[in-house]
């Protein structure tokens, strides 16, 4: 929420929806899903503490929106008021139920997924390496460079192991919990192109059943 900046219109209220917007307190507020610019601070703030919505029951909910919801609501607090809407015609707002973080429970959750990932991938680059047969390959490379048949483990061997860390490492893009470079990872984009797709759907499936909150 800020003042007007250049170009924008005096007397106007600009709204900009994001897609998805998460919340943990039942009363919604509109500075909680969206960002508004109005050239009046003081209107701005009251925009802002405007309540869009109450939540009910006792579970995580996903509700959808519609900006008309949100224009109705300004119009009815500031009547003759000018909205314009720079963002999402139609949202979606997650409510997620304040849990208490249980430490025992994390450090297992995290201990099983880091076996589960640890042997999926072991596997995955045992039977990668026999299918293709990479023994083979080291030791027909090793016996063109060297002349001599290979007894046992090379060089080579640990190069390879050396270099498939290092693809890990450089492909999730994290380190010691820190990220070794800016650029998004690919699994990064893919995460986002999917919650993207996502709530283009929970959108239109809520506008089809008639369940977006007008």
């Amino acid at each position: 929420m800020g003042s007007g900046g250049r170009g924008m219109k005096s007397g106007v209220v600009y709204l900009k929806l994001p897609q998805n917007a998460q919340v943990v307190n039942r009363k919604i507020l509109l500075q909680d899903v969206a960002e508004i610019y109005t050239a009046d601070a003081e209107m701005g703030k009251k925009i802002g503490d405007i309540i869009l919505y109450t939540v009910g029951g006792d579970k995580n909910q996903k509700l959808i929106f519609s900006v008309m919801k949100v224009i109705h609501l300004i119009q009815k607090e500031f009547p003759g008021i000018e909205v314009e809407n720079i963002g999402e015609p139609d949202f979606v707002v997650e409510y997620k139920m304040p849990l208490t973080p249980k430490k025992a429970m994390e450090y297992t959750k995290l201990v099983i997924l880091s076996l589960i990932v640890f042997i999926g991938s072991a596997f995955t680059i045992m039977t990668f390496n026999t299918d293709v047969s990479v023994g083979e390959v080291f030791d027909n490379l090793y016996y063109l460079v060297t002349g001599m048949k290979k007894e046992s483990g090379s060089i080579l061997e640990v190069a390879y192991s050396i270099g498939i860390l290092a693809g890990i490492l450089g492909f999730y893009n994290h380190f010691k919990g820190q990220k070794l470079h800016d650029d998004p990872t690919p699994i990064h984009i893919e995460m986002r192109n999917y919650e993207e797709e996502m709530n283009k759907a929970i959108i239109k499936d809520a506008d089809r059943e008639g369940k977006t909150i007008k």
